[in-house]
């Protein structure tokens, strides 16, 4: 138990950080599921419009340090890679 008025700060401070994580977390799962139901359904036309929006969001989650940048840029390496390779 913290016993110090900074240490009861720092603990608030946690528990509210650990929650925006787990949010931008989700966010990051969320959109490459949903890219990669796209690139199963074949959906080239939808996917390309969702790349944009999908690369801001990954490297804004990367910048905070959520997930590294390297995990961010292979991500996005890859789904791209998979969305140009469709026919």
């Amino acid at each position: 138990m913290p016993n110090t008025k900074s240490a009861i700060r720092r603990t608030r401070r946690v528990k509210i950080q650990t929650t925006v994580n787990k949010i931008r977390k989700s966010k990051f799962k969320s959109i490459i599921k949903k890219m990669n139901l796209l690139i199963i359904q074949k959906k080239k036309d939808e996917a390309v419009k969702l790349l944009p929006k999908m690369n801001s969001q990954i490297m804004k989650i990367s910048k905070t340090g959520v997930i590294k940048k390297k995990t961010a840029s292979r991500n996005i390496s890859k789904l791209t890679k998979k969305i140009y390779s469709l026919k």
